[in-house]
């Protein structure tokens, strides 16, 4: 229960409970590993283990225990001690936004919410309280998108829009679009991937199809733009696994450029992948409206798709046909 006591040092420090979900996709992975992200580190993770100050399901677990989806876990720890994460102003654009829930075009470098080596500086924390649901940590996070992947994603405003929302990932009635520059040229001008997904088996911060625990992953592609040793690809996520797209692309043999991760060449001046949320389809949770909103190239991007078609500069009317939609446009999202 939330109250304060007094310190050896005599500082008076607040406690904090923590209480999460474990969501199915991290079944499996360690107590302090899973916790590592909220709490800001893996050591911090293990000492509050050790202290009893962890409890799973209302039972005290080793470090070593395996998590499983739907566990209930709760934490306490000392604020003054353990102080929680400060809200930086970090500007984004909101290119929508109702009393229910808002659509952030993110940028890249920026983090979705705290995880090992980025307790502060977060998407989740600049909302600044605007968005609710799910996880405290992670208030109204919906789905997220890598540190150096731009574009759309969704966050809820309170409880029930955020269970809609998540509800709407697990039917696949949420479009969400990409736009990749790969190497090479793919074999066919449309295609879909079907390879399950899991962590690495010897690198465990990275994803891989050759694991012992894959989950299901589907991505489906759509020639955009060939450029000689580069294509531009629409991409569509069927599932959402980590690092869905990139690790699929380089199973084929067409890892995304800038990817160093998984093998993408370095090359248009890149200094992240080439990797763009584009556009961002669902059914609105209350309304029942359409929502499409779609997010233009940033320059960084625009500029690399330039330099790979042999242009000094971007071609404007190539950048706004990229805006507006694909070669053929997507479907609605299917309201079930």
């Amino acid at each position: 229960m939330p109250g304060a006591d007094t310190t050896s040092s005599g500082r008076r420090a607040s406690n904090e409970r923590l209480e999460l979900e474990v969501p199915s996709e991290a079944a499996g992975v360690r107590l302090d590993s899973f916790l590592a992200g909220p709490l800001g580190s893996r050591a911090q993770a293990q000492q509050l283990i050790e202290s009893g100050l962890v409890r799973v399901d209302g039972e005290p677990r080793p470090k070593r225990h395996p998590v499983r989806g739907g566990e209930r876990i709760s934490v306490v720890r000392r604020l003054a001690e353990q102080p929680a994460p400060s809200a930086p102003d970090l500007g984004f654009a909101v290119p929508f936004e109702d009393e229910h829930l808002l659509i952030v075009d993110k940028p890249a470098g920026l983090v979705v919410h705290p995880a090992r080596g980025h307790r502060t500086g977060t998407l989740a924390q600049a909302l600044g309280g605007r968005g609710a649901g799910g996880e405290e940590w992670r208030a109204g996070i919906v789905h997220r998108l890598d540190r150096d992947t731009s574009g759309l994603l969704v966050v809820a405003k309170s409880e029930a829009v955020h269970r809609a929302l998540k509800a709407l990932i697990a039917r696949r009635e949420m479009r969400r679009e990409y736009l990749a520059l790969v190497a090479g040229i793919p074999p066919a001008r449309t295609g879909t991937i079907d390879a399950p997904i899991g962590r690495h088996r010897h690198e465990r911060v990275l994803m891989s199809i050759h694991s012992d625990d894959p989950r299901e992953a589907r991505t489906h592609f759509e020639l955009e733009q060939a450029l000689g040793d580069a294509t531009l690809l629409r991409v569509v996520l069927e599932t959402g696994r980590t690092h869905q797209i990139r690790v699929h692309m380089a199973s084929i043999g067409h890892p995304v450029v800038g990817d160093r991760t998984y093998g993408g060449p370095v090359r248009y001046g890149l200094t992240r992948q080439f990797l763009h949320a584009a556009r961002l389809g669902f059914v609105h949770p209350v309304s029942d409206a359409p929502i499409d909103v779609r997010s233009p190239l940033p320059p960084d991007l625009a500029s690399a798709l330039a330099s790979a078609s042999g242009r000094a500069t971007p071609d404007p009317e190539a950048a706004a046909a990229l805006r507006s939609s694909a070669s053929h446009p997507a479907e609605e999202p299917e309201r079930g």
